[in-house]
Order: structure tokens, then C-alpha cells, then sequence
């Protein structure tokens, strides 16, 4: 075997290694913040408190005990689904964290020291999820122990609960790649905030966040379905209630897998374009 042949794998090893030690100390540094995380979570639960009143009011008011497939116990547990869903696909602060170190210059700390900024953010990233999860699955746990009434049809098989943790896995990717896409923008733009605040809005309706897209009408639900942000909160959530099954579950994991990689070659694309358009000042 050729020295290029051995130097391929060992280069590949060592990289797998820098990038999970940057795990390692990311996973840290954010656990050491678990105070925050955990206060964090409770204050999310407020708002659940209104939303099911709320819904409970609309199905009360309504002349229908079902709403577009949901009934009124399937309708809070998707919202409690998908508050699950966006722990893995949110990216807080990461598009406008690119799009600033593009403007402030910021973005050379990556040029001359040999971290690659994507695979720098992903795992950046990942140790971040990594910490929520952990901080956050006792809470969690409880509010669900709490709400198991709203789950009356049972809950899914192993198989079901395997496509749902693959579908939050890509869940996470999807999020992520879409959102270093956006914030790539600044390499283009000066100013993006506008921009930000506008995607990050829509994407929190149209990807089923905030009602099941179902609820929409027929031409804008199956229109929202075809797009990836389903994938961000509607779609894992559907899965665990099982209105998603045999081969319309296996299209639909393959589809938010398509998406993932799609947003990973793109980002890739903008990121390599950018830097050839890049000058950096400042920082």
C-alpha cells in the first residue's frame, strides 16, 4: 500500500479526533451552564398552560370533537411533540453568529488555524443538544408524566419509536444546515437581521410549530409538506401518533434525509463561494 493510500485514513483519523475534542470541551463549557438550561426549560412550560386552554376553548366552541384528524387529546399532544422536535432542530443564534463574524471580520479566526468553521459549528453545536437533552429529560419526563392523559390511543411500537429518533436526529441537521445557509447570506449582504428575523418567523409557522400544517388548506398543506421545513417540528411529531406509517413513514424519512444533505452541499457551496469574495477587517 502507498504512502498516499496510508495518509488518506490517517488524515481522516485525525480530523474524526479534532473535531471530538472540540466536542469534548464544548460539552463542557455548556454544561456548566446546566443552572440556565434547566431554568430554561420550566419557563417553556408557561406557555404550554395557555395553549391547551386555548385549544380546549376551540374544540368546546367548535360543532366537531375532530379538527383536520386531530382530536382534541391528539391535537395537545402534537403541541407537546413538538416542543420535543425544536430541541433538536433550533439553532438559536446561529445564522446571525455567522452573518456577524462575516461583517466584523471575525470569520479569519477559522482561515489561519486549521478548524474547518462548519464542522467547527457542528460540533459546537452537537455538545450544545447534547447538554439540553441531558439538562432537560427529567422535566420533560415529568410534564409528560403529567399530560400521559392526552396520549389515550397508546403509545407506538419500537419500530415507531426507532423512525422517531432517526427523524429528530435529521431533525437536527436539517435545522442546523438550513440556518448556516441563511446566515451565509452575509457574505453577500451586509446587513441581514431583517432578513433573519423574517425566515426564522415564517419557519416557525410553516413548520407545523405552531398548528399541524393539516390544519391548512388542502393546497397549502400538501404545498408546506413538500418543503423541509416539516421536517423541523411537524413531521417527528406525527410519526409518534402514528398518522404516518409503512411506506408514506419510509418516504417521509427518506425525503428529511434528502433535505439534510441537500442543506450540507449547499452550505458547503456558499461557504466555499463566500470566502472567495471574503476581506476580512476588523476583529
Amino acid at each position: 500500500m502507498s504512502t498516499l493510500e496510508l495518509g488518506a485514513p490517517r488524515s481522516m483519523y485525525r480530523s474524526v479526533r479534532k473535531y471530538a475534542k472540540i466536542y469534548r470541551a464544548s460539552l463542557v463549557e455548556r454544561m456548566a451552564y446546566r443552572s440556565d438550561f434547566l431554568l430554561g426549560t420550566v419557563l417553556r412550560f408557561l406557555p404550554m398552560i395557555t395553549t391547551i386552554l386555548l385549544w380546549q376553548a376551540i374544540y368546546k366552541g367548535g360543532e366537531d370533537s375532530t379538527q383536520a384528524g386531530f382530536r382534541l387529546n391528539e391535537m395537545i399532544a402534537y403541541l407537546l411533540l413538538t416542543n420535543i422536535s425544536r430541541i433538536f432542530s433550533s439553532m438559536p443564534g446561529l445564522a446571525g453568529g455567522i452573518a456577524r463574524d462575516i461583517r466584523e471580520g471575525t470569520l479569519k479566526k477559522y482561515l489561519i488555524q486549521p478548524i474547518d468553521m462548519i464542522g467547527y459549528l457542528v460540533s459546537y453545536r452537537m455538545a450544545h443538544k447534547t447538554a439540553y437533552v441531558v439538562i432537560s429529560a427529567l422535566p420533560y419526563a415529568l410534564l409528560f408524566y403529567v399530560c400521559r392523559g392526552f396520549f389515550d390511543t397508546g403509545w407506538p411500537d419500537l419500530l415507531t419509536w426507532v423512525a422517531y429518533l432517526v427523524s429528530l436526529i435529521l431533525a437536527f441537521f436539517v435545522g442546523f444546515y438550513f440556518e448556516v445557509c441563511v446566515g451565509m447570506v452575509g457574505f453577500w449582504f451586509l446587513e441581514v437581521t431583517s432578513l433573519l428575523y423574517i425566515v426564522m418567523t415564517l419557519n416557525f409557522f410553516i413548520s407545523g410549530h405552531m398548528l399541524p400544517l393539516d390544519f391548512l388548506p388542502p393546497f397549502w398543506a400538501s404545498f408546506l409538506k413538500a418543503l423541509p421545513f416539516q421536517y423541523m417540528a411537524y413531521f417527528p411529531a406525527v410519526v409518534v401518533l402514528g398518522k404516518v406509517r409503512g411506506q408514506d413513514l419510509a418516504i417521509g424519512l427518506l425525503g428529511e434525509l434528502f433535505w439534510a444533505i441537500f442543506f450540507m452541499m449547499l452550505a458547503r457551496t456558499l461557504y466555499t463561494r463566500g470566502l472567495r469574495r471574503y476581506s476580512a477587517f476588523g476583529g
